[in-house]
């Protein structure tokens, strides 16, 4: 879960501090979210979303392209404009998105229920072809994607400043999608997608999620 990021062109160490998502405190109290508090939208997603584990071609699709949506802008703007983004993207289906042509991505970028982004676009279409093409060679996004789960952690982290923003395994998540032909998917992305996928599980120590028997 990061906020406002950006991809830089040159590596950072695989511990680069995390940006603290929205508003919460660097340290969130006990009982308190990670994040999300307040916001009933964000607190339903942090609750029943965030960290638990995502599989299937389709669903981490949609992650993925939509964590590269979230890239320069928080991740509650790109929370409210899911379902616009679903429709636009015909549920995003990587058999249909890959069909995208010229007059689809003009269609996205007058749509204003979604990030008007030619370039963010572009790449999701272009991510559904690399997807389908990882298809016709017998492989899944779920096996590469899941291929770079780290072990479990020692213990939780406690505070925001204890969870990375990328690590040596987003690192060679990264890289490994960039081969296959994926855009849009630095190190801090795919630290951002596995994250939200449960390939990590960041919820902090004094995070009810985790408090709850």
């Amino acid at each position: 879960m990061t906020d406002a990021r950006s991809e830089p062109t040159t590596p950072a160490p695989p511990t680069t501090p995390l940006a603290v998502p929205g508003d919460a405190p660097l340290a969130p109290p006990r009982g308190a979210r990670c994040f999300g508090d307040g916001d009933t939208l964000y607190e339903e997603y942090h609750d029943s979303e965030w960290a638990v584990p995502v599989h299937g071609d389709q669903a981490l699709f949609e992650r993925i392209a939509l964590e590269g949506f979230q890239s320069g802008l928080s991740w509650i703007t790109v929370l409210r404009k899911r379902p616009a983004f679903r429709a636009a993207f015909a549920g995003f289906d990587p058999e249909v998105v890959a069909t995208f042509g010229d007059d689809d991505v003009a269609r996205l970028l007058a749509d204003a229920g979604i990030i008007r982004n030619r370039q963010k676009i572009e790449a999701t279409v272009s991510n559904a072809r690399a997807l389908l093409a990882l298809h016709e060679q017998g492989r899944t996004l779920d096996e590469v994607f899941w291929s770079f789960a780290p072990p479990p952690r020692a213990e939780r982290p406690r505070s925001w400043a204890d969870v990375p923003g990328r690590t040596t395994e987003s690192l060679a998540l990264s890289k490994a999608l960039k081969k296959d032909g994926f855009r849009f998917v630095g190190p801090t992305t795919a630290y951002a997608a596995m994250q939200a996928c449960g390939v990590v599980d960041d919820h902090l120590a004094t995070c009810p999620v985790v408090l709850a028997p």
